[in-house]
């Protein structure tokens, strides 16, 4: 079986038993469906080409599943990476890597039935997380999260996590502010969507005397827009399904490995992009 197809089964697994349990990409809410809890729901298919990675191979092609929902009790955004590194292998990865997150959020406003806004806040939630890959990239997020009303945004997430990573990994924890949001802007007969996220590591913790000799997590920031021209729109076609355009990746301290003279762990590079939303 070929580490894509690995990928794409994990991800309909991890997707199935969500769903069973019962965010982001476009969460702007797509025509109401009648199906028990769940409200809407949009999967994508986007492929990327970028050059000038670091501490990975320099270039890369990644082709990323993902998929949005809103339910009658919060909402849950997934996705899965598949990445080939092009020109030489990757010195722990080989050829190919995969890795994905599962965030389902529980709405408190949803499950009490009561109007949570106050000010700029629609609603306040627990947010949670599970990060898995190759490697030792395990990871376990909770904490609050809140939607906002902002104006000019189509929405606008900011979550708080505690991190804690599986395993014996040093530190034991770290906290994490991470904010999803997305804007159209209408151009000529189409729109130009601009959207993304941030994960911003906000403490570091150094290794105590009897961890001495492993590596410690720095405190980092990853910056991960994209700006999206609805070309299927641009077409004649229906909108929000075929988007053209370019994410932009800065990640400082990539991975929580300081950056120093001797290893450039600075991550600031841009993909093109084609996302096709089904």
């Amino acid at each position: 079986m070929t580490r894509t197809l690995a990928s794409l089964l994990l991800a309909g697994g991890l997707l199935t038993a969500g769903q069973a349990m019962a965010g982001g990409e476009d969460l702007t809410p797509a025509p109401a469906v009648n199906n028990g809890p769940l409200i809407w729901h949009n999967e994508s298919l986007t492929y990327l080409w970028g050059k000038d990675y670091k501490v990975n191979a320099p270039i890369q092609q990644t082709v990323t599943l993902e998929s949005a929902s809103a339910w009658t009790w919060g909402d849950i955004w997934f996705f899965v990476d598949n990445t080939r590194y092009n020109g030489k292998e990757d010195s722990q990865n080989g050829r190919y890597s995969y890795y994905g997150e599962f965030s389902p959020r529980l709405s408190f406003g949803k499950i009490t039935g009561t109007d949570l806004s106050f000010g700029p806040i629609k609603d306040v939630l627990l947010a949670s997380t599970y990060e898995f890959g190759e490697g030792d990239v395990e990871s376990y997020l909770l904490g609050p999260g809140f939607d906002l009303a902002l104006p000019g945004f189509d929405y606008f997430q900011l979550n708080f996590y505690y991190r804690k990573p599986d395993g014996n990994r040093v530190p034991s924890g770290a906290w994490q502010i991470t904010p999803a949001w997305a804007m159209t802007f209408p151009v000529g007969n189409s729109d130009i969507l601009f959207d993304g996220f941030m994960d911003w590591v906000v403490n570091n913790k150094s290794a105590s005397s009897s961890e001495r000799g492993q590596s410690d997590y720095h405190a980092n920031l990853h910056f991960n827009p994209q700006i999206k021209y609805d070309l299927g729109k641009a077409m004649g076609y229906e909108a929000k399904h075929l988007y053209v355009g370019v994410e932009y990746d800065y990640w400082s301290d990539k991975y929580g490995i300081k950056d120093s003279q001797f290893f450039t762990t600075d991550q600031n590079t841009a993909s093109l992009l084609v996302k096709y939303h089904f």
